[in-house]
C-alpha cells in the first residue's frame, strides 16, 4: 500500500494545525452505495459524500471533488485505512498535493477522529441503511448538523466555527 502512519509527521497527532484529515467509508450490506467521510483532525469539520459503489475510482473522485476547493495549506495530510476503496491514493496525492498515510490493518483507533464521526453519522443513518434511498440533500443536512454541533473540546464552538476561526487566524 502507501506510506505507513509511522512516517506521518508528529505534528498531526498534536491537533494544533488545520489541514490534517482522516478518511473512511460508511457502507451498507444492503447495497453497493455508501458514504465517503473526510474529517479534519483539529476542528472536526466533516465532509460527507455519497458514493455509488465502493471502487477506488469513485472514492478518489469524491475525495478530489471535496478537497479541490480548499487552499493547499488546509489539505496537508490524509490518513486512510487499507481498504480497496483507497487504492487511488496516488491520484489523490498528485491532484491535490496532499500526503496520504495508511493506518495499520485492523487499527481503527489510529483514525479515531474519523471513527468517532462515523459513529455520529450512524445516529442519522443506522446500520442497515440502504444509502441508495438516501438523497444527497439528506446527506448535506447531516453534514451541516454535524458541522454546526457545539463540541466541548472546541470550547463549545462548532466545527465550522472552529475551522473558520482557525483559517482566519492563520491568514
Amino acid at each position: 500500500m502507501g506510506i505507513s502512519i509511522e512516517q506521518r509527521p508528529k505534528e498531526v497527532e498534536k491537533r494544533k494545525i488545520i489541514g490534517h484529515w482522516e478518511g473512511d467509508s460508511v457502507v451498507s450490506k444492503k447495497s453497493k452505495y455508501g458514504l465517503n467521510t473526510l474529517v479534519e483532525r483539529k476542528t472536526g469539520l466533516v465532509f460527507i459524500t455519497r458514493i455509488d459503489d465502493g471502487t477506488a475510482k469513485e472514492t478518489t473522485n469524491a475525495v478530489v471533488e471535496r478537497f479541490k476547493y480548499l487552499p493547499e495549506e488546509y489539505r496537508r495530510t490524509l490518513t486512510l485505512d487499507n481498504g480497496k476503496e483507497n487504492f487511488g491514493y496516488k491520484e489523490i496525492q498528485d491532484q491535490l498535493q496532499i500526503s496520504c498515510y495508511f493506518a495499520h490493518p485492523y487499527s481503527s483507533w489510529e483514525r479515531g477522529t474519523n471513527e468517532n464521526t462515523n459513529g455520529l453519522i450512524r445516529w442519522y443513518f443506522p446500520k442497515g441503511t440502504d444509502f441508495e434511498t438516501i438523497s444527497k440533500e439528506d446527506i448535506q443536512r447531516v453534514e451541516m448538523a454535524l458541522n454546526n454541533r457545539p463540541r466541548k473540546r472546541l470550547g463549545w464552538r462548532t466545527p465550522l466555527e472552529a475551522f473558520n476561526l482557525g483559517v482566519a487566524l492563520e491568514s
